[in-house]
């Protein structure tokens, strides 16, 4: 016997055969439990297997995505009324003798958050009392859904600038400029719209195009500076956000756009030939715009989902390299999505002008959409239909925010408050589970996705 084999291979030292002769031996062990039967409980034959009842229960209360959207909204309803008691001096002044009398706390404080919940519902989706004056009578089918055209005419803006974000997102972008997208999509379907003498129909998808084209432009800046120089879009867009702000600020007093019969700083009127028609009659504000969400909603889902871009842009933004490697042009999609992004956006700020918002442009006749557009993207867990539900969310909330205000004397800050305390749960997973004590296994699998970015 030589040498090397009374010594042992040299490639191999005694702790590799040490922990060679273990995996054997986990082997070995493995493949008897494989040809040995599985050992009953000790009450005597198999254990039943869990019917769809109590799979279900069991489920209810893991930290899923339903289960913890609904808690997030539970827990901004809560904090949302902590802080209108606290805000009301009138309610926060019974709490001095609450030891004495608690009733009287726990009853005002009872009236003014069931009374200011219950006008933002009634604002949002249903008034019991006009679905009443309708059956007598009393008034018209309008006053029944009127709630309801208030919350479609919020959310239709709202569903581009927060397909704009999320398309991005899922490009591996942070679109921060859907704001000025959006600004100058509205001015370019403005003056398309009081500009160009066309006929209704073509000239109302002038103005359509017109803002897309404005957006689109808007997005390719941030876009090509990316994908050229490396220069972060976040930076780039915010800086975008500014200079469309106060272009439109100077746009809107020069001779030929400002309306020449006004002296404070508003445009010329949209011809009505360029106005987005209304749904439910001149009498309910909610028009065609929000029919032009759904099928943007469903074309981003198909471009996402079925079309080879889409699976590019999924891919570049889950690991430009891999996607490099593969083939991809990392440079060319980038472009891709910020034009696509600032598209939609620029559709949404047209919807602002073009719709029953506004009739001309103003310096805050974007209002916020951008910036709640990010809002709503993170909300709907960007994914196409989650921003379109969570868009009518948020357009609920401001349709029966108004109504809280008018009515309840709540400040309609209040709603941006409840607004950002539901994506802060949403977004902290985590928080939501111990607060709930939820299960972990679905938590942890819910928190891994969020890190993944959806």
């Amino acid at each position: 016997m030589s040498e090397s084999q009374r010594s042992g291979s040299p490639d191999k030292d005694p702790a590799s055969e040490a922990q060679a002769a273990q995996d054997s031996l986990g082997n070995t062990e493995r493949a008897e439990d494989a040809t040995t039967p599985e050992v009953a409980p000790a009450t005597g034959g198999t254990e039943p297997k869990p019917t769809l009842g109590r799979l279900f229960l069991e489920n209810l209360w893991a930290a899923n995505t339903v289960t913890v959207t609904v808690l997030s909204l539970v827990l901004a309803i809560v904090v949302g009324a902590i802080l209108m008691i606290i805000s009301d001096p009138d309610v926060l002044s019974t709490y001095s003798y609450i030891t004495a009398r608690p009733s009287d706390a726990l009853n005002s404080s009872w009236t003014l958050v069931s009374e200011a919940y219950a006008n933002l519902f009634k604002g949002a989706i249903f008034d019991p009392e006009a679905f009443s004056g309708w059956l007598d009578g009393s008034n018209g089918w309008q006053a029944v859904l009127a709630p309801i055209s208030e919350t479609l005419t919020y959310t239709a803006p709202l569903v581009f600038t927060g397909l704009s974000v999320a398309l991005a997102f899922r490009g591996g972008l942070f679109n921060i400029g859907a704001q000025g997208q959006a600004t100058i999509g509205v001015v370019l379907a403005a003056l398309a719209g009081f500009l160009l003498p066309l006929p209704p129909g073509l000239h109302l998808l002038v103005a359509l195009l017109a803002g897309a084209l404005g957006g689109a432009i808007w997005g390719f800046i941030p876009g090509i500076l990316k994908a050229r120089t490396g220069a972060h879009e976040v930076i780039n867009t915010i800086m975008l956000n500014y200079i469309a702000t106060y272009f439109l600020t100077w746009l809107i007093v020069q001779n030929g756009v400002q309306d020449p019969n006004r002296t404070d700083a508003i445009s010329r009127p949209v011809d009505p030939s360029a106005q987005l028609p209304r749904l439910l009659g001149d009498n309910l504000r909610v028009h065609a715009g929000i029919l032009l969400a759904v099928l943007a909603t469903w074309a981003v889902a198909w471009l996402l989902n079925r079309s080879t871009l889409g699976f590019e842009l999924r891919a570049v933004g889950a690991n430009p390299d891999a996607a490099r490697t593969a083939g991809i042009s990392v440079t060319r999609t980038y472009v891709l999505i910020m034009v696509f992004a600032g598209l939609l956006a620029g559709l949404g700020g047209s919807n602002m002008v073009l719709g029953s918002t506004a009739s001309a442009l103003t310096p805050l006749v974007v209002a916020q959409i951008g910036f709640d557009g990010i809002l709503v993207a993170l909300l709907g867990r960007v994914k196409p239909w989650g921003v379109a539900l969570a868009a009518l969310l948020f357009g609920a909330l401001q349709a029966g925010g108004n109504r809280m205000q008018s009515y309840s004397g709540i400040s309609l800050e209040l709603v941006t408050v409840l607004q950002a305390l539901i994506v802060i749960f949403i977004a902290a997973p985590a928080l939501v589970k111990a607060i709930f004590q939820l299960r972990a296994a679905r938590a942890a699998r819910l928190q891994t996705s969020l890190a993944k970015g959806w």
